[in-house]
């Protein structure tokens, strides 16, 4: 399993991941689930679902820290720049041996190209939002809003799952 691996997924997960109409109930529905997870787990985890010009579900869970709501902040910002989940941008950052700094002149106050922040895609119009958790490990973050996903828009999570790392 290697990053190239990862993104080729992260690809597919974009691709597939969108939905037909985004609005307020289905941002609380989405929310929810995460929020729902997070507590089952007791995962230290802050959830943000927006679209770009307005929160609209936001959640930060017992043993969240304040730092974690700007980890949400930064990726977001990757999100609304690059249209990409921040895993994939940080993942192709790496890879092309650089940061979001060296390669875009991106404040890392500003950005986080770490996972966890998923673009809300509706067809037909193109990127709008994101879905976002932070307190994970980032590729936690990130399978943790594609799972949700998943389960919101009825798409089978082994179709778009990484494999097992070893």
């Amino acid at each position: 399993m290697t990053p190239n691996d990862d993104l080729a997924i992260i690809a597919l997960q974009e691709r597939r991941l969108t939905f037909r109409r985004f609005d307020e109930e289905m941002a609380w529905a989405v929310g929810s689930q995460l929020r729902s997870w997070g507590i089952e787990q007791a995962a230290p985890i802050v959830i943000d679902v927006r679209l770009f010009h307005r929160e609209l579900f936001y959640a930060a869970l017992p043993g969240s820290a304040p730092d974690n709501g700007e980890w949400v902040r930064r990726k977001v910002n990757v999100v609304r720049r690059f249209h990409r989940s921040s895993y994939a941008v940080g993942l192709e950052t790496k890879a092309k041996g650089g940061t979001l700094e060296s390669r875009y002149g991106l404040s890392l106050t500003e950005y986080a190209a770490h996972g966890g922040a998923f673009p809300v895609t509706v067809d037909g119009v193109g990127v709008i939002g994101s879905i976002t958790v932070s307190g994970l490990p980032q590729r936690d973050d990130h399978g943790l809003v594609v799972r949700t996903l998943c389960a919101t828009l009825d798409v089978s999570p082994t179709d778009v799952a990484f494999a097992d790392r070893r």
